[in-house]
């Protein structure tokens, strides 16, 4: 929200107070609390009739800093608060006539009294932002509404990230930003997922502690700060520090949660009966066995809103004319190696015999007066579940228990952005705080459900909406996008975002939801789409199988999924990779390449895991210009090496596109392709690229639970690999892209490949020395 009108002048209406005297500076524990005046204090006759603002620093856990700017503190303390993980961090505190400084880690505060209002961040003793004159501020409003501001100065050079799956473009500066869910599509402003953290590219992050609106001025309000601001007496947000953006992101997601780790057989290809289609079990085993029979693996199968009897959304009740008996189908559709996920949302529409349960047991959100919240957009005389009571989430666990039982494994959990604000929750909480908050309720009850029933790293959800603390409960998908190149491009661009927000799983609607795609858009899309985490076939008004598209499609979708499939052990150890270091699978490119600019603004290609790129192609023709950082890249599909440090044109059909690899990787490879859920270590595959003299490429390959089977250190020394594993209890081998031959073995033996030779290890071997 912008409170000025140009650089000198306030809004009309307006009135701003910033500390501008600091009075006293007061340590208490392991905090600082800043008191300060909002004018200079030349005299005790100056104390009177005026504002005392404070500042609170104290620190969370290490390398992060919590900042709470204060007014009144006495009003009634209403929530939702954002659930934060909090550890003892060792933090040094000194004070002196000249100010103080709160060290936590590498991270410190510096306020200097002598200079009115002045606060400076340090992570590793330099300055990363700070706070100065007319930068923070209590303001009222017309209405004497009351509001909280910060400015955090914002360098030369130095890009914001972040705050939310955000379509708008990838860099934010310049932009005004406001974090409250709504239902927009993916070409709008508007996003499914609000976050209130942003990443700079200048390696520090900053999350605003408020799940209610926070407003964000970005280099627009003022071109060289960083502005945000909540309704109220108070404003507290965190610096989070770290020694490159992949760091920041870890110490994030260790404050507010780390992603939940889904099941392998998340990663497969996923299949929908599409939204308003018509469709029963007949069509559904048309689709399916259409797929089998033109060996196009299969993972999930699911089943969009129409499942359940029109007007009766959510009864969780199988529509009895489509579907007259759900646990035989479900059961013979898990005969031919499917799981099933099922769409749902936390609406109750009144025609549902669930309405009257709801409404009598006080399950329901309520208004002022008592009466259930209704309306009739989605459902006619739909209610919303009221997920603060816990009687409520019980309830609505045990329908969902129903449909476990029946023999679902996943839910799709669509919607929760469309929540009103002049309503009455069971627990008192505010509901504008609730508004973007409730998804967070709505998907953490689902995802308990799962975890409870089905076990831990076994649960999976397809989510649209979420909040801060969201990424704890995987998958989450883009929303409703078109199908269109541009369209399949802002998917993108939401996906990295969110990204930079601490989710490590994302999803998007191959091919588009909206409308139909031409033949050339779905197989595009079907590229980018089976080399991102999660790969999803769903749209709206029509089906998404291939053949309905052309023959050609059909071969994209084997060549893609059965790629993807044989990339398990690697894609699953990335994916473990992202629960406990908090990056993302797809991840901008600077992330893993902080230190080349040219990486500050890519939107239109990304690093899956740490080894391999993809830059997907978006026009009809096949032409592509992506970068490349230093060294020499393979591509994956094609052989073809092609150095970096530069921009690349090429043109690619549509059975190839850049996939290209990093220099000195060593990909993991699977033996099987026909379904994600295997034995990744068994016959594992060992692919090394490029690897430089007095280099080391590391592969880890880990089993379903998450547990490492094996590792292989690969170093050049000269002429010499020198081969290393660990926990090699099962057959490998080492592929050595691009070269042809060698001149000797030792440990294992050699045979010519398509891709070069191929090194098998001997049996029970932990070690092979190969001359080049």
């Amino acid at each position: 929200m912008k409170f000025t009108d140009g650089f000198w002048m306030t809004r009309e209406g307006y009135q701003i107070q910033n500390p501008t005297d600091i009075r006293d500076i007061v340590q208490k524990d392991n905090s600082l609390t800043v008191y300060a005046a909002t004018k200079y204090i030349r005299s005790k006759g100056d104390t009177l009739n005026g504002t005392l603002l404070k500042a609170t620093y104290s620190s969370p856990m290490p390398n992060v800093i919590r900042v709470t700017l204060n007014h009144h503190k006495g009003g009634v303390k209403k929530g939702p608060v954002f659930e934060l993980n909090t550890q003892e961090a060792n933090v040094e505190i000194s004070k002196n006539e000249q100010g103080a400084v709160l060290k936590s880690g590498n991270l410190e505060v510096q306020i200097d009294k002598t200079n009115g209002w002045d606060v400076s961040f340090l992570y590793g003793g330099k300055r990363i932002t700070g706070s100065g004159q007319r930068a923070a501020g209590y303001i009222t409003g017309p209405s004497k509404e009351a509001y909280f501001r910060e400015q955090l100065d914002l360098g030369i050079g130095e890009y914001v990230y972040g705050l939310g799956e955000r379509f708008t473009p990838f860099v934010k500066n310049g932009q005004i930003v406001d974090t409250w869910n709504e239902d927009g599509g993916t070409s709008s402003e508007q996003s499914y997922k609000n976050i209130p953290f942003y990443l700079s590219n200048k390696g520090y992050g900053v999350f605003v502690n408020h799940p209610e609106r926070v407003s964000y001025e970005i280099a627009s309000e003022n071109v060289s700060k960083v502005q945000f601001s909540v309704e109220g007496e108070t404003l507290e947000y965190f610096i989070i520090g770290g020694d490159n953006p992949k760091d920041v992101l870890d110490n994030y997601t260790k404050l507010t949660g780390k992603p939940a780790l889904p099941p392998a057989w998340t990663f497969g290809l996923w299949l929908t009966t599409s939204f308003t289609t018509d469709y029963d079990e007949a069509t559904v085993n048309h689709f399916v066995d259409g797929m089998a029979e033109r060996d196009l693996p299969l993972s999930v199968f699911h089943f969009d809103c129409f499942w359940m009897k029109e007007y009766q959304w959510s009864d969780f009740v199988w529509d009895e004319a489509m579907f007259p008996d759900p646990e035989g189908m479900l059961a013979r559709l898990k005969e031919k190696g499917l799981k099933i996920c099922a769409w749902i949302n936390p609406y109750i529409a009144e025609k549902s015999y669930l309405f009257d349960e709801g409404m009598e047991n006080g399950y329901l959100v309520k208004t002022a007066d008592g009466s259930v919240w209704q309306w009739d957009m989605w459902q006619a005389g739909m209610a919303l579940v009221d997920f603060t009571n816990p009687d409520a989430v019980n309830w609505y666990k045990s329908k969902l228990e129903v449909l476990l039982d029946q023999g679902v494994d996943s839910f799709k959990t669509d919607f929760g952005e469309r929540i009103p604000t002049d309503v009455v929750y069971f627990d008192g909480s505010d509901p504008v705080k609730m508004h973007n908050y409730y998804t967070q309720l709505y998907n953490k009850a689902v995802f308990e459900l799962l975890e409870e029933k089905i076990g831990k790293n076994e649960a999976a959800l397809f989510a649209r909406s979420a909040t801060a603390g969201g990424q704890q409960f995987p998958v989450h998908w883009g929303g409703d996008c078109s199908s269109t190149y541009e369209s399949m491009a802002e998917s993108l661009r939401g996906g990295l975002s969110l990204g930079l927000s601490g989710f490590g799983f994302w999803s998007h609607d191959i091919s588009g939801f909206e409308s139909t795609a031409s033949p050339d858009v779905y197989k595009r899309w079907v590229q980018f789409g089976l080399l991102s985490s999660h790969s999803r076939l769903h749209g709206s008004t029509s089906y998404r199988v291939p053949w309905l598209f052309d023959e050609e499609s059909v071969d994209v979708v084997r060549d893609f999924t059965k790629l993807k499939i044989s990339l398990m052990p690697y894609l699953y150890n990335s994916a473990v990779e992202s629960t406990v270091k908090g990056i993302p699978m797809m991840r901008a490119m600077l992330l893993d390449f902080p230190e080349d600019p040219t990486t500050y603004s890519l939107d239109t290609q990304y690093m899956f895991g740490d080894s391999i790129l993809v830059a997907p192609i978006f026009n009809k023709e096949g032409d592509v210009r992506y970068y490349l950082p230093e060294g020499t890249w393979t591509n994956y599909l094609t052989g073809a090496k092609v150095q970096g440090g530069r921009w690349i044109s090429e043109n690619h059909d549509f059975k190839t596109l850049p996939m290209m690899i990093k220099p000195n990787s060593l990909i993991a490879v699977g033996a099987v392709d026909s379904k994600p859920d295997y034995d990744f270590a068994n016959d594992v595959s060992l692919h090394l690229f490029e690897l430089a003299d007095g280099q080391t490429a590391q592969a880890v390959v880990v089993n379903q639970a998450a547990e490492q089977e094996l590792t292989v250190n690969v170093t050049r020394n000269g002429s010499v690999l020198d081969v290393r594993a660990e926990g090699a209890g099962k057959p490998w081998n080492i592929v050595l892209r691009g070269i042809e031959s060698v001149s000797s073995v030792e440990g294992g033996s050699q045979v010519s490949g398509a891709n070069g030779v191929v090194v098998t290890a001997a049996t029970g071997a932990n070690a092979l020395t190969i001359q080049l």
